[in-house]
C-alpha cells in the first residue's frame, strides 16, 4: 500500500479547512500540505446560504490574499438594530442600535454568500499548488509516534506529521480520535433562505427576538436579504415542507412590510441548533478547528469567526514551531494552541446559551427586565461600543497576527 507523506492533512473542505491550509501554507510555503473533503466535488457550489464575516476575518483573508475576490459579493454591514416582540405585536419597538463601523471607519462585518467565499479560497489553493482530494471521506485514523495515518474511502493513505479536523460539528475525525464533546439540544432548527425586496436595505442588519427563537435579516448586495429564521424543529421542518404561498405569508408576518413586497430568491433548509464543545482541541499529531472543535447557536452570529479565530491561532502556533525547527504535532507545540483559543470558544459557547435561553421565550417577567437591559445599553456608548468592537473579532496585541491583518 503507496502511504503519501505529509507534513499536515486538513481533513475538511470548508471555509475553516481551506482558510487553515492556506494560512500554514502561505506563511510556510515549504511545509507540504494537502485537503481531503468527504464531499463531492463542485456539491459546494449549491449552497446558498451567507456568512457573517467580522471584520478580524476579513483581516484574515486580506492576509491571505483572498479578500479581493470576495469583495464584490461582500455588503458591509452598516447598522444592526434589536427589537424583542411577538409575530402579533402591530408595533415592534427597536430596543437597541449598533453603529456599523469600528475605529477608523471599517466595517465590523460584511455578508458575503458562502459559494463566492468558497470559491476565493479553491482558486487560491490552485494558485498555490495546494491539492484537495474530494470525494475523499476519512474513514480510519491510527497515530504513531511520528505521524497520524488516514485511510480514505476510495483506498488512498497520508501519514501527516499534523492532522488538522476541520469537518464540522459532526466530526469523524474527531471521533475517530476519541474525543468527546459535550453537546446540548435546543429543540430548536434555523430556517435558512435568501429573499428578494422591493426596498433597498441601506446595509441594515435586524435581530427580531421572538418567543421562539431569533429571526434575523442580513443585508446581502443589492435588494436582497439573508435569513436566518429560528422556530421549534417540529414548526420549521413543517415550514420548510409547505408550498411557497404558505411559506412566503409565514415569512411576511415576521419580516414585516418595511421593505416593501417580498419573494423567496432561492431554495430553503431548516438546521438543527445546539451547543457542542469538544472537550479538547488536540491530542497528540491532531489538532480540531471550526464546528469540530465547537458548535454554537448563531444568535450571536460568530459560528464561523470563531472558526476563523481558530485558523489565525493554529497557523500562527504551527509557522512558529516550524520556523524554530519544533516538531509541529507533538503536544508541547499543539498545547499552545488549545490555551490560546479554549478561554475564547467557551466564553462565545456560553454567551450563545445564555441569550438563547433568555431570548427565546416568552416569560413576561424576563421579557420586561431584558427590555430594560436592551434600552439600558442602548443609552450607554461605551457599552456599545465594546460590543461592536467583540462582534469585529480584532484581538489587542496578544492575539493572533492574522486577525490584525499582519503576516505571521
Amino acid at each position: 500500500m503507496t502511504i503519501e507523506k505529509l507534513d499536515i492533512l486538513v481533513c475538511g473542505g470548508g471555509y475553516v479547512g481551506l482558510s487553515a491550509a492556506l494560512a500554514i501554507k502561505v506563511n510556510a510555503p515549504s511545509l507540504n500540505i494537502a485537503v481531503i473533503d468527504a464531499a463531492p466535488a463542485e456539491v459546494w457550489r449549491k449552497d446558498q446560504r451567507a456568512s457573517t464575516i467580522a471584520a478580524g476575518a476579513k483581516r484574515l483573508l486580506t492576509t491571505l490574499g483572498v479578500w479581493d475576490a470576495v469583495e464584490p459579493e461582500a455588503q458591509a454591514v452598516s447598522e444592526m438594530i434589536v427589537t424583542d416582540s411577538r409575530t402579533s405585536d402591530p408595533v415592534r419597538p427597536v430596543f437597541l442600535t449598533f453603529g456599523g463601523e469600528i475605529e477608523g471607519g471599517e466595517p465590523f462585518a460584511h455578508m458575503v454568500p458562502n459559494v463566492a467565499l468558497v470559491a476565493a479560497l479553491r482558486d487560491k489553493a490552485a494558485e498555490l499548488g495546494l491539492p484537495i482530494h474530494q470525494s475523499a471521506a476519512a474513514v480510519s485514523l491510527a497515530f504513531t509516534e511520528q505521524d497520524a495515518r488516514v485511510e480514505t474511502g476510495d483506498g488512498r493513505v497520508f501519514a501527516a506529521r499534523l492532522v488538522v479536523a476541520a469537518d464540522g460539528v459532526r466530526s469523524v475525525v474527531r471521533h475517530m480520535a476519541g474525543i468527546k464533546t459535550q453537546h446540548w439540544d435546543y429543540g430548536q432548527s434555523g430556517i435558512v433562505t435568501t429573499v428578494a425586496h422591493e426596498r433597498p436595505h441601506h446595509g441594515r442588519a435586524e435581530e427580531h427576538f421572538m418567543p421562539d427563537g431569533p429571526f434575523a435579516i442580513l443585508p446581502l448586495t443589492g435588494n436582497r436579504s439573508s435569513l436566518v429564521w429560528t422556530e421549534r424543529t417540529e414548526t420549521a421542518n413543517r415550514l420548510v415542507a409547505e408550498d411557497d404561498f404558505v411559506f412566503e405569508a409565514e415569512l411576511e408576518r415576521r419580516f414585516g412590510h418595511h421593505l416593501g413586497a417580498l419573494r423567496v430568491d432561492g431554495g430553503r433548509r431548516a438546521f438543527p441548533l445546539g451547543l457542542t464543545l469538544a472537550r479538547d482541541f488536540v491530542k497528540p499529531r491532531l489538532a480540531l478547528a471550526g464546528d469540530a472543535a465547537h458548535g454554537i447557536h448563531p444568535v450571536a452570529g460568530q459560528g464561523l469567526n470563531l472558526g476563523f479565530r481558530d485558523v489565525a491561532a493554529l497557523a500562527e502556533t504551527v509557522v512558529e514551531a516550524h520556523r524554530l525547527g519544533l516538531d509541529i504535532g507533538s503536544m508541547a507545540v499543539l498545547e499552545r494552541y488549545q490555551i490560546w483559543r479554549r478561554f475564547d470558544t467557551v466564553r462565545m459557547g456560553l454567551t450563545s446559551d445564555v441569550l438563547t435561553r433568555m431570548f427565546s421565550n416568552d416569560f413576561t417577567p424576563l421579557r420586561l427586565v431584558r427590555d430594560f437591559g436592551l434600552g439600558l445599553v442602548d443609552r450607554m456608548p461605551a457599552m456599545k461600543r465594546y460590543f461592536i468592537n467583540q462582534a469585529a473579532g480584532i484581538p489587542d496585541a496578544s492575539g493572533p497576527r492574522l486577525l490584525r491583518g499582519e503576516a505571521i
